[in-house]
């Protein structure tokens, strides 16, 4: 189980980037304080899970605004189709 982050500036090429607007938190009067943290959960545990893919597409557009983003990684926990849950520290 871990947090990461995303670090990838590959862009958005299916979006109009002209029209984002990342001046919010000057808009807001927060300029100048820490950005806005938020944590991203995802609990499909399955290789190519499109929960996952969602909430790295959500991270990689909420950086772009301006907050600062963790994915929380729900490998290693125990889960309810787990055969050894019971071994489990």
């Amino acid at each position: 189980m871990t947090a990461h982050t995303i670090n990838g500036d590959e862009g958005f090429p299916a979006a109009r980037t002209d029209f984002f607007d990342t001046d919010i938190a000057v808009r807001l009067g927060m300029e100048g304080q820490p950005p806005v943290r938020i944590l991203l959960l995802y609990g499909s545990l399955r290789e190519r899970s499109y929960s996952r893919l969602l909430v790295e597409e959500a991270a990689r557009l909420l950086q772009t605004f301006g907050a600062e983003t963790r994915i929380f990684d729900p490998r290693g926990l125990p889960h309810a189709d787990d055969v050894d849950v019971k071994n489990h520290p």
